[in-house]
């Protein structure tokens, strides 16, 4: 809709003289009051309005179905861990799962079912899962109600406002996924409450360092931390408002701004407290916290180093590790291929299927099945008394000694029967090839501690003849006729880096670990692990095990079918009511949000090229400062919450684009502003009065934004059909009801949706 009759109107208003700074203001500060007062009440009966309709829908049918939906397996679960106190591990930050534990705690929820796999029964298993589910619900009850605040707070009419959250309101992929045990409705409070927090710091910059300045400054941290905390793509988050603010402090540096240096520096430094300090101490927090709860060994144990597992309270760890001395005999295992060392009398061919010609040695092989013949005496290469109770220290040279047939390890410049690039292990009696039996203890984590452990502390053996490191995989298994489908055990040459080559000592033969350990733990409590080496460790874990979800899934997708919805995700099904829940977007919405961010960068293109022809493509100051201030901000958030996505290597889904759709309902109703309402409200920032440059005092104008009956003609079309889209959707939404074969077809939109029963 063109504003050619605006544009006239106010085109005389924006123009600026040499010697006077545009700035507006209300000229009759009683009119401005009666008008304001009347627009709150209109505003807030709106915003009340459309909120209590959010719970409605957010609400509707919850305790339905009473079974385990999607990734409620992994959520539900985490939430008893944490009322446990055991120990998990997962790929996320804490907050939102700790969020989920509290509201069980809340509602008595003990902790006891394991979520086990979906379509398990609330009913059957006690589960107050209704409690648990109002969690995520009331949070997109809350995003409904903020999705209007940030228009509002963002100078738009009530009818922007109105199209924004109703959009958000009826989508139903933002419906499906926040109100079941996920973490996704916490994810987006927490990003749309930056956003808001955001906006109201920025529209106090007129009165810096004031008490409400430095409140919604701090706000805007936590919440951005909040946000991190939920899961690691509230990094994203972090990244828009860091580009927004990068922008700020850019333009008060412009010197046409008046700060001196010293006031620059003071701005400066309150963002780094703010945007900095506070995030990074918030989110520290939340781990803090996370440890503290989780005191308890658990099924994350095997995640985490030794040194980690040994803080746990009643940690197979603590109870089983002990210092290993020269003449024990220990079996050794490698925790990557989960095999024990073994040697056994069968020997390796003379020559092999493909000509290689073999040692004929005896076989030392991997088996998953300790027995006698895994145990390996540590023997040393210097005169140490058996009397005396040495221990074995990192960079000792030993030998090993396979117990049972009394010969020493020995690796050598034959090719491995698998790898022909590595060498092969075999053994050979004491007396022979002693520098070939020689290897060096590189241990793991040696400089907290350099004595080699059971269980805690993992070791590299390294060959000194060869210059190679033990080393084992499981991609292919020796030949059943001479190896028996045994795991490969060769000589590794590039070691020093991989992870792979680490061995551990898992047990002592005839010695009891735990009850010397009990003895122990009663004379004396171990030092425990600092917080900081904690924390480092989970994140590297994490970061690790993220790049590495790359599993097969049917419902993969890749960034770029997001917002056309070219595929959805089945949640749950009943096979018997045909009932299901099938994880899609507002098919309307969603497009029309596309069309919304492609309208965008066109907009920035034109006025772009105007500017290199000394014009502007919107001639109004205030328009076009909102326009690219405002929706500009909004096309960020989108931007930082999808692109990222196309340089990920790991396993995606549909409801990763969630953010970024919730953002870009924000730009569709700030581009209905710009495009169907003629003016805008302003101003909407706290203001002081400006002197032209001549030193003369000018008043400011007011704008109001002026909605014509077209402008509520072309909303109540665009609501009418998002939420007809919504409707029509809802029992694949909802979960019910069941649809007939018919029906189901009638609802697969895209021809690549794959509804059950169609």
């Amino acid at each position: 809709m063109l504003r050619n009759r605006y544009e006239q109107h106010y085109h005389a208003l924006n123009t600026t003289t040499s010697h006077q700074k545009e700035v507006y203001y209300y000229d009759n500060e009683d009119s401005k009051k009666n008008v304001k007062s009347t627009i709150v009440s209109y505003q807030t009966l709106c915003h009340i309005a459309i909120t209590i309709a959010g719970f409605f829908v957010s609400f509707f049918k919850i305790w339905y179905p009473a079974e385990v939906v999607f990734d409620e397996v992994h959520f539900g679960k985490f939430a008893g861990y944490y009322l446990n106190r055991t120990f998990y591990f997962d790929v996320h930050p804490p907050l939102g799962k700790m969020m989920f534990a509290a509201m069980g705690y809340l509602i008595g929820y003990s902790g006891h079912y394991d979520f086990g796999e979906i379509g398990g029964s609330y009913i059957e298993h006690k589960v107050p899962y209704v409690g648990l589910r109002a969690l995520p619900a009331s949070l997109n009850v809350c995003n409904v109600a903020l999705m209007y605040a940030i228009m509002k707070q963002s100078g738009y009419s009530t009818l922007a406002c109105v199209v924004s959250s109703c959009m958000y309101l009826f989508d139903n992929a933002l419906v499906a996924q926040h109100r079941l045990i996920l973490l996704d409705s916490s994810l987006v409070f927490y990003m749309l409450l930056t956003a808001y927090t955001y906006i109201r710091f920025f529209k106090l910059r007129n009165k810096p360092f004031s008490a409400s300045w430095w409140s919604w400054l701090v706000a805007a941290g936590a919440s951005m931390a909040m946000t991190s905390s939920v899961k690691m793509v509230g990094l994203f988050t972090v990244g828009s408002i860091g580009v927004a603010a990068t922008v700020d402090i850019w333009n008060l540096l412009d010197i046409r701004n008046g700060l001196s240096l010293r006031e620059f520096g003071k701005h400066f430094l309150a963002r780094v407290v703010g945007f900095v300090i506070v995030p990074v101490c918030v989110y520290l927090f939340w781990f803090y916290v996370h440890f503290a709860i989780l005191n308890q060994s658990g099924p994350g144990d095997l995640f985490m180093s030794p040194q980690f597992q040994a803080t746990l309270e009643n940690s197979p760890v603590s109870l089983l590790s002990i210092d290993i001395h020269y003449y024990d005999n220990i079996t050794l295992f490698h925790p990557t291929t989960s095999v024990y060392l073994h040697s056994h009398e069968h020997k390796y061919p003379r020559r092999y299927e493909n000509g290689r010609v073999g040692s004929g040695g005896q076989q030392v092989v991997g088996v998953h099945d300790p027995d006698d013949n895994s145990y390996w005496c540590v023997k040393p290469t210097k005169r140490i008394s058996k009397d005396k109770r040495t221990p074995v220290r990192h960079g000792d040279i030993i030998q090993l000694e396979h117990v049972e047939t009394g010969k020493h390890l020995l690796t050598h410049d034959v090719a491995s029967p698998l790898t022909s690039t590595n060498m092969e292990f075999t053994v050979v009696p004491l007396e022979e090839r002693y520098n070939e039996t020689l290897f060096k203890i590189q241990l793991d984590d040696h400089a907290n501690g350099n004595v080699w452990k059971t269980h805690m502390k993992s070791v590299k053996l390294v060959n000194i003849a060869g210059s190679v490191g033990m080393w084992t995989f499981k991609d292919k298994a020796l030949p059943l006729e001479w190896g028996f489908g045994l795991q490969e055990i060769n000589g590794k040459k590039d070691f020093i880096k991989d992870k792979t080559t680490y061995w551990r000592a898992m047990d002592v033969k005839g010695v009891d670990a735990r009850e010397i350990n009990l003895k122990k733990k009663e004379e004396k409590k171990e030092k425990p692990m600092s917080f900081w080496k904690k924390f480092l460790e989970l994140q590297l874990r994490t970061i690790s095990r993220n790049s590495g979800l790359n599993t097969p899934h049917p419902y993969k997708s890749r960034p770029l079918s997001w917002p056309i919805m070219k595929r959805g995700i089945s949640y749950w099904r009943n096979e018997v009511t045909r009932e299901q829940i099938y994880m899609t977007g507002n098919i309307f919405g969603w497009q029309l949000g596309l069309v919304a961010v492609l309208c965008f960068g066109t907009v920035v293109i034109i006025q772009t090229l105007a500017r290199q022809r000394d014009t502007h493509a919107i001639q109004t100051v205030a328009i076009r400062q909102r326009l690219f201030r405002s929706a500009g901000f909004f096309w960020l958030l989108w931007a930082f919450h999808y692109l990222p996505f196309f340089v990920m290597g790991r396993s995606l889904y549909l409801h990763h684009y969630l953010p970024a759709a919730a953002c870009c309902y924000l730009l569709v109703g700030a581009l209905f502003q710009f495009a169907c309402i003629d003016g805008i409200n302003t101003p909407i920032s706290a203001r002081i009065m400006t002197l032209s440059t001549t030193g003369n005092q000018r008043p400011f104008t007011s704008m109001k934004a002026s909605p014509s009956y077209w402008s509520y003609l072309i909303a109540f079309t665009i609501l009418s059909l998002q939420f007809a889209v919504f409707v029509f959707l809802a029992p694949i939404t909802y979960g019910s009801p069941g649809l007939t074969v018919e029906q189901a077809n009638q609802r697969k939109l895209m021809k690549s949706w794959d509804l059950a029963f169609a």
